[in-house]
């Protein structure tokens, strides 16, 4: 059995290669044809330091001027005497031009397509093999016809041939527009990636998690994962929409709820004539115990005012969360994670 080595690079390309239980990552990635930052080989000058981000693993030997003590406490790892006992998530400061090695291309036939509102439009592709990619990521997708991309997060869990996306009908966009005049099932995509830094991290804490709009998608490719990989932190997440027609997928949050234990959630609309009985944004409906006294983990995605409508919230909260992640879109759906 050989474990997932996810390799985020500076750029925000990732790339995820197979590594045997008792080979160094090192020597996985040069197997995989990704050149990672390496010198010496035998622990001694610390070129190949990267840090471990999430997973377990065992060190050889090393020398403390390649690698001391307070790092090596803090997940920092050299990957030439790295191995590992987990899948793991290891970052490496570098580009992956400088690494020579080149984002993944896929492709996969379109299956099905659904208008789950007037708003928003689902769809599955049937890639060619099994994808692997971390819960949260997105990849940049071909719009056919066009040599354009477009980036949308997974709403699907990992590991798997079918593929599922959640993308917001944007009047006049160029995907738009392909999924409501012109898509056909057998239709054959191309794209790119995993890319991003928005993903979920090992839950050893409570999580929140703040969705606006389509920014539900990468929540359900981590809530779907966390139902393979169960646990027993507090989940809770807020989904926000600005009318009621723009709310979807909530018999697929009420089936996660009913697998998910310690998983609750809520949904609240800015339309003041909604009749919906949570109105207004999603801080308005969250307070300070949400927070867990800062023991918490927050995940957001959604529109750059949100974003900074959640950093504000914490701000009157006056409690800084343990780890914040964010991603931002806009209406071309282009990410910035951190």
């Amino acid at each position: 059995m050989s474990y997932n080595i996810a390799l985020q690079f500076e750029d925000g390309v990732s790339r995820i290669i197979p590594c045997e239980p008792n080979e160094l990552i090192a020597d996985a990635a040069y197997r995989a044809k990704i050149n990672i930052p390496l010198d010496c080989r035998d622990g001694a000058c610390g070129t190949c330091k990267c840090h471990c981000e999430s997973g377990s693993y065992t060190m050889g030997d090393y020398i403390d001027d390649a690698l001391a003590d307070d790092e090596a406490a803090s997940g920092y790892v050299l990957t030439c005497q790295m191995k590992p006992t987990s899948d793991c998530v290891v970052r490496v400061p570098a580009s992956s031009a400088a690494c020579k090695t080149e984002v993944g291309a896929h492709g996969g036939k379109l299956t099905k397509i659904q208008r789950d509102s007037s708003t928003t439009v689902s769809f599955l592709l049937e890639a060619e093999r099994p994808l692997a990619f971390l819960p949260g990521q997105y990849v940049n997708l071909m719009v056919p016809g066009s040599k354009e991309t477009r980036s949308y997060s997974f709403s699907s869990a990992p590991n798997k041939s079918e593929l599922a996306f959640l993308i917001r009908d944007v009047p006049d966009g160029l995907m738009s527009t392909y999924m409501r005049q012109k898509a056909q099932p057998e239709d054959f995509m191309m794209f790119t990636g995993p890319y991003g830094s928005f993903y979920l991290r090992p839950a050893v804490r409570p999580i929140l998690m703040l969705a606006g709009g389509t920014g539900l998608a990468p929540f359900l490719s981590m809530l779907l994962w966390l139902k393979e990989n169960p646990t027993d932190q507090p989940i809770r997440l807020a989904y926000g929409v600005n009318t009621n027609d723009d709310l979807v997928e909530l018999e697929t949050l009420d089936e996660l709820k009913s697998n998910l234990p310690n998983f609750e959630f809520f949904t609240c609309v800015v339309d003041q004539e909604s009749g919906h009985p949570r109105q207004g944004y999603v801080t308005n409906h969250l307070s300070g115990d949400d927070l867990h006294d800062g023991n918490v983990d927050v995940y957001v995605c959604g529109p750059p005012p949100m974003v900074e409508g959640v950093r504000k919230w914490m701000s009157g909260v006056g409690v800084t969360p343990r780890n914040f992640h964010f991603e931002k879109f806009s209406s071309a759906n282009e990410a910035v994670a951190a």
